[in-house]
């Protein structure tokens, strides 16, 4: 059977977080290191146990991270490369590494500048850490950059404009994904906007970036970073915290994988091809599903994910966030840390951090009463997708 030693095998026995802030004082690499210890330490584990590292991509390597943290044997390191898919990605990567016995404990980590390299402070320099676009930055620079698409709400209202004039998406859909994690953000003592609210009337003032992506459908930019660390769930049985296990997860890329305008369908999301494999793997379904920690980058790829996840037709997600399905007291609360959108933004690791802590119910304020399984998706900046599905160990 495909995945028989992989599937519900290992399970998240660590997390670790920084604040999310605009302008951090500490490098992108100490916050790297702040998160990773962190991690290690809530295991119930030491530096010179891990000996599985996967760092983030382009702007800390594992040289780098195993030599600060004084671990001296690493075993098996990899690089995913996904975009903001890459950390839900790389938790199939550290499963099928602990699985095949590759690694023992994979410290799977990720921190960012993404606030203070684009907006430097006045009296400092700004960091040379910065990722590597690679292919991507290839695409941007050769066939957007000389139509005038810069930004990333540039890019995607490519296809968002297109998927609210085919399926008449109303605006009040996107507005009830942006309060929803406004609200819920109120509950994280760690977010950037915990002490901000956010009103209709706020949201329907705001400017728009890029058609139909107003400012409050857009994620935050800020300075942070996570870590978590993965292990077989026997030796997490024996470890400090409840263990969180690994039940499936998945990947998918549209087709071409690599730019938007060739696509004979830009509305086919890499989701799309990941979540029948994913639940497959898990041997559950999305209705299942206690807590949904959805990669939301702009609101509109919410609830373009939730559609390719099964929760909604084509075009349907709009009545499926009504009437307070996603709060904390709806069927399907949705990223009840605040998200990418009001919490911070560390490429999902962050929805990672918190479904574990929902399932360990250890989540304090926004605890979900009796959460037992978790779905946290993962979206790469040309829609590549990645799903991860978390189960509470019995």
């Amino acid at each position: 059977m495909e995945g028989e030693t992989v599937w519900g095998t290992t399970a998240i026995v660590g997390v670790g977080e920084t604040d999310y802030i605009r302008g951090a004082d500490d490098h992108v690499c100490d916050l790297i290191l702040s998160a990773s210890m962190d991690a290690i330490d809530d295991a119930g584990l030491a530096p010179s146990d891990i000996d599985g590292i996967i760092p983030p991509p382009g702007f800390m390597t594992t040289e780098e991270i195993a030599a600060n943290l004084g671990i001296d044997d690493i075993s098996y390191h990899v690089s995913v490369l996904m975009g903001g898919a890459s950390p839900t990605a790389a938790l199939q990567t550290a499963a099928m590494a602990v699985s095949c016995g590759l690694a023992e404990n994979v410290l799977v980590t990720l921190g960012w500048n993404g606030y203070s390299a684009l907006r430097p402070k006045a009296d400092a320099r700004p960091s040379k850490r910065s990722m590597n676009l690679g292919p991507m930055g290839e695409t941007v620079r050769n066939l957007y950059a000389p139509y005038g698409l810069m930004s990333a709400a540039q890019h995607y209202s490519l296809y968002l404009r297109h998927y609210v004039d085919t399926f008449g998406i109303p605006e009040e859909a996107a507005a009830t994904i942006a309060l929803t994690c406004r609200e819920h953000a109120h509950n994280n003592a760690r977010a950037l906007m915990r002490d901000r609210p956010l009103t209709r009337a706020d949201y329907d003032a705001s400017p728009y970036i890029a058609e139909p992506l107003r400012k409050f459908d857009c994620c935050l930019e800020t300075d942070c970073a996570a870590a978590v660390i993965v292990t077989s769930v026997e030796r997490a049985r024996d470890l400090r915290q409840h263990p969180v296990v690994y039940l499936g997860g998945a990947e998918g890329h549209p087709q071409p994988a690599d730019e938007i305008a060739s696509r004979s369908d830009l509305l086919e999301l890499g989701i799309h091809r990941a979540a029948p494999r994913a639940f497959g793997r898990a041997g559950v379904t999305a209705h299942d599903m206690d807590v949904l920690e959805i990669y939301d980058c702009f609101t509109y790829v919410v609830l373009l994910q939730l559609e390719a996840l099964g929760f909604a037709e084509p075009g349907g997600a709009a009545d499926f966030v009504a009437g307070g399905t996603i709060g904390m007291d709806g069927d399907f609360p949705l990223n009840t840390h605040g998200g990418l959108l009001s919490q911070g933004h560390c490429w999902g690791l962050n929805h990672v951090v918190e479904a574990t802590r929902q399932l360990r119910h250890d989540a304090g304020p926004a605890q979900v009463p009796d959460a037992e399984l978790a779905l946290v998706t993962g979206y790469g900046d040309l829609g590549d997708g990645s799903i991860a599905i978390l189960g509470r160990d019995r």
